[in-house]
C-alpha cells in the first residue's frame, strides 16, 4: 500500500502545481470528512488557542488548515523528486544572505511546524555552502520513512539524524559547518520541558534551544515557510540577540510568543494535526 501510494506521489508530481494543488486541497477535504480523531484535534487545539472564534469560524478555520495540510502532501512529491530548477521556481528565498553573513560560525535555525517545512528546507539547502542536520521522529512505516529521508537528503546538504540517536551526531555536524534545522515546538513529553504559555496555555515545551544554543555558541535564526498561491515563501528571519538569557523559562516563553506571533499570520498553515498540548501540568485534566 505505502508502495503504491509513494508511486501515485511520484506520478502527480509531474502535474502542474495548480492542478496538483486543486488535488490537495480535495485529499485535504476528505481528510478532515473522514479522519475523525485528527479532526478533532485540530478543533480542539484551535479552539484552545482561538477562544473567540464561534463554532462556524473554528470549523471553517479547521478546513482550511486540512485543505493547507492536503496540498503540502500531495507536493511533498515535488521536493523529493523534482529537479532543481524546478523547486528554486516554485519555492521563493529570501534573507538567505544573513545565514551567509554568518559562515564558519554555529547557527541554528529555528523551523516552526509549518506546512511548507519540508519545501523551505530543502530549497535552502540548494542555495547556501553549507549543510544542513536535522533530527527526525522514527515512523512505524518505515518504507515511508526511507521515501522522505531519501527525498531530504538527495541534493548531498541535508543529514538527517533519529532522535532516537539523540543530539550529539547532530552536534558533531554542527562542527563541521551544518546549520542545525531544528524545530522544537512539539510535545515531547514533560522530560527536559518546562510549562510556559502558548495562546494562553500552559504547554509543554522543550528548552532544547536555548540549552544547544548555549552549548555550542550558536546564533539563533528563524525559517519560515508559508504556502502561496502558485508556490512557497522561505523567509529567513532576524538573528536573534541576547538569546538565550540564562533562564529557561525567560527562554521557551520567548519561543513560544514568536511562534505565536508567526502562527497568526496564517494560521491555517500551522500543524494543528498535532496533539500539541497533550502533556499537561501536574494535576490537570487531559484535553484530548
Amino acid at each position: 500500500m505505502t508502495r503504491t501510494l509513494l508511486a501515485l506521489m511520484w506520478l502527480l508530481h509531474w502535474l502542474p502545481l495548480p492542478l496538483l494543488a486543486w488535488l490537495g486541497r480535495g485529499l485535504g477535504l476528505a481528510l478532515y470528512l473522514l479522519v475523525r480523531e485528527r479532526r478533532q484535534v485540530t478543533l480542539t487545539n484551535l479552539g484552545l488557542c482561538f477562544p473567540h472564534l464561534s463554532p462556524a469560524e473554528k470549523s471553517a478555520l479547521a478546513r482550511r488548515h486540512f485543505y493547507a495540510f492536503g496540498r503540502s502532501f500531495l507536493e511533498l512529491g515535488i521536493w523529493w523528486w523534482a529537479s532543481k530548477a524546478r523547486i528554486r521556481r516554485l519555492v521563493r528565498l529570501e534573507g538567505a544572505e544573513k545565514i551567509a553573513a554568518l559562515r564558519g560560525k554555529p547557527v541554528i535555525l529555528l523551523v516552526p511546524h509549518f506546512v511548507g517545512i519540508d519545501a523551505g528546507g530543502i530549497r535552502l539547502s540548494l542555495d547556501i555552502e553549507q549543510g544542513l542536520v536535522a533530527i527526525f521522529t522514527r515512523q512505524k512505516n518505515r518504507v515511508f520513512e526511507a521515501a522522505m529521508n531519501n527525498g531530504r537528503t538527495r541534493f548531498g546538504k541535508f543529514d538527517m539524524v533519529s532522535r532516537q540517536e539523540g543530539t550529539r551526531k547532530a552536534l558533531k555536524a554542527m562542527k563541521a559547518g551544518s546549520l542545525f534545522h531544528y524545530s522544537p515546538d512539539m510535545d515531547y513529553g514533560p522530560k527536559e520541558s518546562v510549562f510556559v504559555p502558548f495562546f494562553g496555555v500552559q504547554t509543554a515545551t522543550i528548552t532544547g534551544l536555548a540549552r544547544l544554543a548555549r552549548l555550542t555558541g550558536a546564533t539563533v535564526i528563524p525559517l519560515v515557510t508559508r504556502m502561496t498561491d502558485d508556490g512557497y515563501v522561505a523567509s529567513v528571519g532576524e538573528l536573534w540577540t541576547h538569546f538565550p538569557c540564562g533562564d529557561d523559562i525567560e527562554d521557551a516563553r520567548r519561543l513560544n510568543a514568536f511562534i505565536e506571533a508567526e502562527v497568526v499570520k496564517s494560521p491555517e498553515q500551522y500543524y494543528w494535526l498535532h496533539k500539541r498540548f497533550k502533556t499537561r501540568p501536574p494535576g490537570e485534566q487531559g484535553v484530548y
